[in-house]
């Protein structure tokens, strides 16, 4: 018959086949970062390309693209590492789903690149299928965060994935103002994306803050060059403030990206260090993990006691019995050293207990912050479904509603998810 030792060494071989998971998923995360980097700049150069009408940064972007190859080539393979037994992923399902969805659309990459070579795109459709593509590379890791069972591992991937999705708007405001200079003109639902994208950007990194930490923190802040952040402000108001229709310096578009792209790289810096920082603490707690393991099996080695005597420290506290009585054979005659291990073993299992416990008590507090971006979607594409509102307009609504009634915006997300069943079943046409 199996020992209560047996299944403490069964419950930390689980623990660590999950940190082994947690591992391979934190790598993924990080060449993800690295090709969403480089998929981001390249988007940024197609856009001044295709906007001055194939004169600017032709060579620049033929680079680029080398880079992006070598990127994606890093993500495929980390891809092929990962563990497919969906049965040991608790959200394997979803997670597989997001790296399905997405393959196609880098296997559709080279047609893509080719259309904007041959200036068959408009600078807004270019954006629009690189958009799409590093949001399905961002959902794959918002289900790598959601998918953590380690509450220090998840706050990391929680940092991490509001980090990337704050740059990827960053690289979105990038490209819109590139090609809004590099066209000479601006327009007013341009004007309202960018300031969308400059919101965005502020609301991710205030999520990445809560957090990261004060190391991470501290390296964020640091990053931000007063300076250029200056120089890019004055530009936002040049292009933002300036009636629509005025026209803009085409000359600017460089000094546009230029600016923008330093920012971008400085916050590359941070992402990296973000992957290193996941990676050193998915080791740390792999290997304290086997440590604990190895002294248990240790322990299981040594643990020869009668099958009467395997619960005598169960009782331990119990007062002692009255001295004119006669104690029960087992507590009697079991030996010291079966009553100090068995002890030991009682002791092992109530602080595995505790520790599991407060692991999820803290992992709940962590996926809150993913299960509001959850909510927030599901209304977002609700409006849009139902109001036919475009995915800016939907999350307009929602923030104004919070500003009018001083709620927060998550349990307005609530409110509108509640009346879903008084929606019409079929949209609004």
């Amino acid at each position: 018959m199996k020992s209560g030792l047996s299944f403490l060494i069964a419950a930390l071989r689980c623990e660590i086949d999950e940190l082994d998971q947690l591992a391979r998923t934190s790598a993924l995360v990080g060449t993800i970062g690295r090709l969403v980097h480089a998929l981001q700049r390249e988007r940024g150069l197609s856009n001044v390309l295709l906007a001055s009408g194939g004169r600017r940064f032709v060579a620049q972007r033929e680079a680029q693209m080398a880079v992006c190859l070598r990127a994606e080539e890093a993500v495929r393979n980390t891809f092929d590492r990962l563990d497919t037994e969906a049965v040991r992923i608790g959200n394997g399902a979803r997670l597989f789903s997001r790296i399905a969805w997405v393959l196609p659309g880098l296997d559709a990459l080279p047609e893509l690149r080719r259309r904007i070579g041959a200036m068959e795109l408009s600078a807004a459709d270019a954006t629009a299928a690189f958009v799409k593509l590093v949001a399905g590379l961002l959902a794959v890791v918002f289900e790598a965060a959601d998918g953590a069972t380690d509450p220090e591992i998840s706050r990391l991937l929680v940092a991490m994935f509001n980090f990337m999705q704050g740059k990827e708007f960053a690289g979105q405001e990038r490209a819109c103002g590139a090609a809004a200079f590099a066209s000479g003109r601006n327009d007013s639902a341009r004007q309202q994306q960018w300031l969308h994208l400059i919101e965005s950007q502020e609301r991710c990194f205030q999520v990445f803050a809560d957090f990261s930490g004060p190391a991470l923190g501290e390296l964020w802040r640091a990053s931000q060059s007063a300076p250029q952040l200056a120089e890019q402000e004055r530009l936002r108001r040049v292009a933002c403030a300036a009636p629509a229709g005025v026209s803009l310096d085409a000359e600017l578009s460089q000094v546009w990206f230029d600016c923008c792209s330093r920012r971008i790289d400085a916050m590359q810096a941070v992402e990296e260090r973000l992957a290193a920082d996941l990676r050193l603490l998915c080791e740390q707690k792999t290997a304290r993990a086997r440590a604990e393991l190895q002294a248990h099996e240790a322990l299981f080695a040594e643990l020869v006691v009668e099958p009467d005597a395997a619960a005598a420290a169960f009782f331990d506290e119990l007062p002692p019995a009255d001295p004119r009585g006669s104690q029960p054979r087992a507590l009697a005659t079991a030996a010291p050293i079966g009553r100090q291990l068995e002890r030991s073993v009682l002791e092992m299992v109530q602080e595995q207990s505790h520790r599991l416990q407060t692991m999820s008590d803290e992992l709940e507090t962590v996926r809150a912050a993913l299960n509001e971006r959850k909510l927030v979607e599901r209304a977002k594409g609700l409006l849009m479904a139902h109001r036919r509102l475009s995915e800016e307009e939907a999350h307009k609504m929602l923030r104004r509603t919070a500003m009018s009634q001083g709620r927060r915006l998550v349990e307005v997300a609530e409110s509108v998810l509640s009346m879903a069943e008084y929606l019409p079943s079929d949209p609004v046409r």
